[in-house]
């Protein structure tokens, strides 16, 4: 389990991070989403001991992590600025990760390179840049730490691939105890395969949430009566978005107990669809409720 207490780092005078606090439970792939600047690298290169929090706690597995090798040894980092030492195959690569990691397995890498058509002797200089990141994700995925840690995780990869390697995450955790933290400043890039999200914002983790839990809370629904109607109708519900277009209206609802589908229905509307939200659209109306524009918070 990784805890983070009220940490802040400042490089300068500038305060990155600023009184931090998170849980990421064990066996979860966790999102870290934010624009870029947000301080996601920063907060990851504490995590895995490369800077020192100026103050508060961080602990992997009640340890502290800054100059703790035991610790050390359960994490495998993955920089978002790839640097692979001139000339290197993918199996220089890999041996290179496999003297620091006493579990590293090279079938898997083999494995994986054939099945990607990474050809594991020829110069990774010649690679694209895709072709480099695939080749370190595989050789750290081959590690078989406790603690993935992933920045800007699938930059410079094809949807084909992108797929692929999250498959890879999934069957990795289900081999054995293994959380992944994995870091966007796309959250479409995140949502099919992380089942917590964390949003950092000024320095702090402004939002969390478990993803099924902000999908089941928040819905959208189209409906539409003979009579006519309006946003008042609806005083009884959590309405957090209201739109109408001719006779149908559209409106975002949240409703943890699921109670407002069955009074919707008891309204005897002509027209009721219940239909899916994006975790995109689920986070823009909830920063809107706490006052925050979401496209502002990502883009910034």
């Amino acid at each position: 389990m990784i805890q983070i207490k009220k940490m802040s780092k400042s490089f300068s005078k500038s305060k990155v991070l600023n009184q931090l606090s998170c849980c990421i439970e064990d066996n979860c792939i966790y999102g870290l989403v934010g624009a870029n600047g947000a301080g996601k690298s920063t907060l990851l290169r504490i995590l895995v001991g490369i800077y020192q929090q100026d103050s508060g706690t961080v602990k992997i597995d009640d340890e502290n992590s800054f100059d703790n090798d035991s610790v050390k040894k359960k994490i495998v980092f993955i920089p978002d600025d790839l640097y692979i030492p001139n000339s290197y195959t993918l199996l220089d690569y890999a041996k290179f990760y496999q003297s620091f990691y006493p579990k590293f397995d090279m079938n898997l890498v083999r494995q994986l390179a054939e099945k990607l058509h990474l050809d594991m002797h020829k110069s990774l200089d010649s690679f694209s840049k895709g072709m480099k990141r695939q080749c370190v994700l595989i050789c750290a995925l081959a590690t078989n730490a406790k603690y993935y840690l992933f920045d800007e995780t699938f930059d410079g990869l094809d949807p084909v691939v992108r797929n692929f390697m999250k498959k890879q995450f999934i069957h990795q955790m289900g081999k054995q105890d293994t959380t992944i933290i994995m870091t966007s400043h796309n959250l479409r890039e995140l949502e099919d395969i992380c089942d917590h999200l964390g949003l950092l914002y000024q320095g702090g983790i402004l939002f969390e949430s478990e993803i099924d839990q902000l999908k089941t809370d928040m819905y959208k629904v189209q409906i539409s009566f003979k009579e006519p109607f309006d946003e008042k109708n609806f005083k009884d519900f959590k309405v957090l978005s209201f739109k109408k277009n001719g006779s149908v209206a559209t409106l975002i609802i949240q409703d943890q107990e699921q109670t407002a589908k069955t009074k919707l229905k008891q309204m005897k509307p002509i027209l009721l669809d219940f239909l899916p939200l994006t975790l995109e659209e689920v986070f823009i109306y909830e920063m809107e409720v706490l006052g925050y524009e979401f496209e502002n918070i990502i883009s910034k």
